[in-house]
């Protein structure tokens, strides 16, 4: 993949007031381990291959298991996550699929079971916030460190 262009050099007063909402949210209060998995399972459902390099590295050195992080597209099927991280994950899943899911009620009400309004905020915040950088990653084709090895050629 060849990147399109650098968003930091090309708009860098936009790209410094995403980095300040990015570190609003980092910052808002709510567990940096929910705020990775959100980040995570945003980044699978748009198909963010830089931004779920990126959160899956930061998840791990937060101390996020491997087993939640391979289970996370999974989570309706795994009870390795908290009643609060399903909510937060199903409103992730209603908010990123915004077109399709219009933010159901259900979805809603399991929420505020679990996240006072001001989280509720937060989170959405989070969520929009991680959908833009998905955009930003995929739309100008950023392209995430490849340190690793494949797997075809370290068997060889």
């Amino acid at each position: 993949m060849i990147p399109r262009l650098d968003a930091f050099a090309a708009a860098p007063e936009s790209m410094q007031a995403m980095l300040k909402l990015e570190q609003h949210v980092r910052d808002c209060g709510l567990e940096h381990s929910l705020i990775e998995l959100v980040k995570i399972r945003a980044s699978q459902i748009n198909g963010c291959a830089y931004c779920i390099h990126m959160h899956t590295r930061d998840a791990r050195r937060a101390g996020e298991t491997e087993e939640r992080l391979y289970l996370l597209s999974a989570w309706r099927e795994s009870p390795l996550y908290s009643p609060r991280e399903r909510a937060a994950l199903a409103w992730t899943e209603a908010l990123t699929r915004i077109a399709d899911t219009h933010a159901p009620d259900e979805d809603y009400a399991e929420l505020r079971g679990h996240f006072t309004e001001a989280e509720a905020v937060q989170l959405t915040l989070l969520i929009g916030a991680i959908n833009i950088w998905n955009r930003i990653a995929i739309g100008f084709r950023s392209v995430h460190p490849t340190e690793s090895v494949p797997a075809s050629t370290a068997a060889s």
